[in-house]
């Protein structure tokens, strides 16, 4: 190889590695923009540019009947319309990802510049007030030494000294002392008062808990980023993970046919790997009623990562599609009936009178285990008279003693220690 082919070898490395940079950034640009900004934060956004709109008006000397608003891009209107819709953070977040997911993507770049230029402008109004504060407070310190200064009057000999904080502090302590000594009750009562306080605070916690902050929760770690787009009559290149995909409420999670016991125990270990096939039933690709419960929502500081996984089931409909994937085989089933039953109501089990149908269960309303929320699909892909007959009989099968609910809350685990 002479030296020109040698020269030219070493260009087209050069030019390879170049691109292969290149490559790497245009992927972390996609990864970055392929997500919106979450809800809140821009809601946030929007909030801090009408107090600023609000400040800058009252600076002015000349009164204005109607303070000129804050100008707003169009994606800050459209979720300014969304904040007064009355709607819930869930479905505000989720109207947002689906506004979001129709941009281009030179308005995906400005939705995150504006977020940026928002963050950079909240850090440094933080900062402006922690200065503020702390020459506030230097400024106090030292107006307290003066009026010390201006009120001590040292007497007697010259060589008097005004006493040390050291000093100052012994004496606190020793009065402190002495009082306790004198009312020992008091500590009593004190100390029994901090117990009660805790106790009760407790309490408020995992009323709180269950009952404002795990309704709202969105199921982050269970649903992709973007819509789920699936194609029904794909047969190839589809995994051998058994899950379940739900494309209306964006849910694709892992379904658990380990679990041969129909006992709540069991039932509750296995839902915080995914969802739960009851083993009683038969397997998707067989006829019969499949069951699968899931959690609808649960305590935030339960284990598992599926604990949300059907939070927003009961937005399926009649008509809408979900897909069971097994052996890599993907069965499709469309919803025919949708209703609230008792947590006793053990007829979900029983087949239906269509030839291989799906049953979902979950908590209704989320967070509570008071009723619970079925979904039935029919298999319409593959042809269900090409299922094979199914490996249990339900009519011989123990059933349990009732269908399967959240985890228990940290108000019954604090009564289960007691």
């Amino acid at each position: 190889m002479n030296a020109e082919d040698k020269r030219k070898s070493e260009l087209d490395k050069i030019k390879q590695q170049k691109d292969a940079a290149a490559n790497v950034v245009r992927a972390k640009l996609d990864a970055l923009y392929s997500k919106e900004p979450d809800a809140g934060e821009e809601l946030a956004k929007i909030k801090d540019l009408k107090i600023q709109a609000t400040k800058s008006s009252a600076k002015s000397n000349v009164v204005k009947p109607d303070p000129k608003p804050p100008k707003l891009s169009k994606h800050q209107k459209y979720m300014e319309e969304l904040s007064r819709s009355g709607r819930s953070l869930a479905e505000i977040q989720k109207a947002w990802h689906e506004y979001y997911q129709k941009l281009p993507d030179k308005e995906k770049h400005e939705v995150w510049q504006e977020f940026y230029t928002a963050h950079a402008r909240r850090r440094q109004n933080h900062h402006k007030k922690e200065v503020t504060h702390i020459q506030q407070k230097v400024e106090q310190e030292r107006k307290d030494r003066e009026e010390e200064n201006k009120a001590y009057k040292p007497h007697g000999s010259p060589k008097t000294q005004r006493p040390s904080k050291k000093q100052k502090v012994l004496e606190n302590v020793a009065e402190r002392a002495r009082r306790s000594q004198k009312n020992p009750h008091k500590h009593a009562l004190l100390f029994g008062l901090g117990m009660g306080t805790l106790f009760v605070f407790i309490i408020l916690f995992s009323f709180f808990n269950e009952r404002f902050i795990t309704p709202f929760i969105r199921p982050n770690q269970n649903v992709s980023a973007t819509s789920i787009i699936i194609d029904p009559s794909q047969t190839g290149n589809i995994g051998p993970e058994p899950k379940i995909i739900i494309p209306k409420i964006n849910v694709e999670a892992p379904v658990v046919y380990d679990i041969k016991s129909v006992d709540e125990d069991s039932i509750q270990e296995g839902l915080k790997r995914g969802v739960v096939h009851y083993s009683i039933t038969p397997n998707p690709g067989e006829k019969g009623n499949a069951v699968i419960v899931g959690h609808s929502s649960s305590n935030i500081l339960n284990s598992g990562k599926y604990k949300f996984a059907f939070i927003f089931l009961r937005s399926l409909e009649k008509g809408d599609k979900f897909y069971l994937q097994k052996d890599g085989k993907r069965y499709v089933y469309k919803v025919f009936n949708k209703y609230v039953t008792s947590p006793k109501d053990l007829s979900v089990f029983d087949p239906t009178d269509r030839p291989a149908t799906a049953t979902l269960i979950t908590c209704d309303p989320p967070g509570l285990s008071v009723n619970r929320l079925i979904i039935q699909g029919e298999q319409i892909y593959p042809d269900p008279a090409k299922n094979k007959q199914s490996s249990v009989d339900i009519s011989n099968q123990q059933k349990p003693e009732e269908l399967g609910g959240n985890s228990i809350s940290l108000w019954q685990r604090i009564k289960n220690w007691f």
